[in-house]
């Protein structure tokens, strides 16, 4: 029998190219808001697809239960507007793209064919992380297998009466999320791993846009709490921030093994079952699953199951021979473009990045608690003396992106505007 560790790494190390040209991947997911405070009307954004295939070329690709589209496709481009996880949230799934101003074009196409649709109905997509009318929308998954599998998923822990869980298991429907992939090689992807780990502080302070409105949630960035204190947090390993740098290939591994298989697929139906660990999965003889139609069933365990396996990190490696950075909110679009240029330049900079974090002296003050920095800089009010003690570290890893931007030669470095003009803004507040 193939051990759990070969499966993880036949499903991600091996798409790595040894090579790889250097391509930007960018998935921006964005709130439809009702402007009069309401909830997000449903029918509105499923005509929206139909409006899009009938007046602008776009080809519908996947299709609800009902026959509706839910994910439309751009041809000549290849990139998609898709629904994500409800009919409350659109989501960009761009084609790889050699520069960013490349994909920055193409947004302000679609939003100029679909922001002035919203509009006449009193609508529009809106850059924030969580929807402001989450509590009045209708948080229903999209009527397909994998969205209805997920939210049955989350929904386990209303059962558990457990604190560690919240008690928003529907908060994929309302959490959006900026997300952009880079591609590594098989030399690099360890090193990109371990240093990009160390900087989800500084990325707390530069990307918080998902206060939990009408909650009492002292976080600037609450969707942490929503991946990690759901079904998808309960190892551990399985969301969030790796607790420690990985010595090598197969101590990140090790760790991947640790994460949690909960769905599977027979024939034709979707099951999801409790999380089990995957270096633990093929050792059951049978496992107790249900069904997205309500149906208890026992199945046992495949190493084809793996084909379907996927963490919840904040720095994920991919099937595809990237790495996937998935800890941003999504930004207000006046900063659209500055996640996806801080990892690059970053990345261009990779010797340099992990020569300034080296010679810090932030992550020894924090204990080289990554998970405890993370949160404790992700909340709304941060005291003066812990702004001080990340303001160099972070300012060092704005140049360090805009250095490597600079080098690329795009004219890149303009899309980190806003991040200069936040770490301004702290400054004066503890000068």
């Amino acid at each position: 029998m193939t051990t759990a560790k070969e499966l993880l790494k036949q499903r991600y190390y091996l798409p790595i190219k040894e090579q790889p040209g250097l391509f930007v991947g960018i998935e921006l997911e964005y709130p439809v808001v009702n402007l009069s405070g309401n909830a997000t009307d449903v029918s509105l954004t499923k005509q929206l697809l139909i409006y899009l295939i009938d007046n602008f070329g776009f080809k519908a690709d996947k299709f609800d239960s009902d026959n509706n589209p839910i994910q439309l496709i751009e041809q000549a481009s290849g990139d998609m507007i898709l629904f994500e996880v409800s009919y409350n949230t659109i989501e960009f799934a761009f084609a790889k793209a050699s520069r960013i101003a490349e994909v920055e074009e193409r947004l302000d196409t679609y939003l100029s064919m679909i922001q002035p649709y919203l509009r006449n109905h009193n609508h529009e997509l809106q850059g924030w992380g969580v929807n402001p009318n989450w509590a009045k929308n209708d948080n229903s998954p999209v009527k397909s297998p994998r969205y209805e599998m997920l939210m049955d998923f989350l929904e386990l822990s209303k059962a558990k009466n457990n604190s560690f869980f919240h008690n928003y298991p529907e908060y994929g429907s309302f959490i959006c999320g900026s997300q952009v992939q880079l591609d590594v090689s098989k030399i690099s992807y360890l090193r990109v791993l371990n240093a990009f780990n160390q900087i989800e502080g500084p990325k707390a302070v530069l990307f918080a846009n998902s206060e939990f409105w009408g909650s009492d949630w002292d976080l600037a960035i609450s969707r942490d709490v929503f991946w990690e204190n759901s079904m998808h947090g309960v190892f551990e390993e399985n969301a969030g921030i790796f607790p420690r740098v990985f010595k090598n290939e197969d101590d990140y591994f090790s760790y991947l093994s640790e994460t949690a298989i909960f769905t599977a697929k027979r024939a034709e139906e979707t099951y999801y079952f409790e999380p089990i660990r995957a270096k633990d999965y093929l050792n059951k003889s049978a496992i107790q699953a249900w069904s997205i139609h309500g149906n208890e069933v026992s199945i046992k365990p495949s190493e084809d199951d793996f084909k379907t396996h996927r963490s919840y990190q904040f720095q994920d490696l991919t099937t595809r021979g990237t790495i996937e950075f998935r800890s941003v909110c999504t930004q207000p679009f006046s900063a659209t473009f500055a996640p996806a240029a801080f990892h690059l330049g970053l990345l261009v900079n990779l010797e340099r990045l992990e020569n300034i974090l080296k010679d810090s002296p932030f992550f020894e003050a924090f204990d080289f608690d990554y998970p405890r920095i993370r949160r404790l800089f992700s909340k709304k009010d941060i005291s003066d003396t812990d702004l001080k003690l990340i303001f160099p570290l972070t300012e060092a890893l704005l140049v360090c992106a805009e250095d490597g931007l600079k080098s690329r030669g795009f004219g890149e470095e303009i899309y980190l505007a806003p991040l200069k003009e936040k770490l301004k803004a702290l400054k004066v507040q503890f000068d």
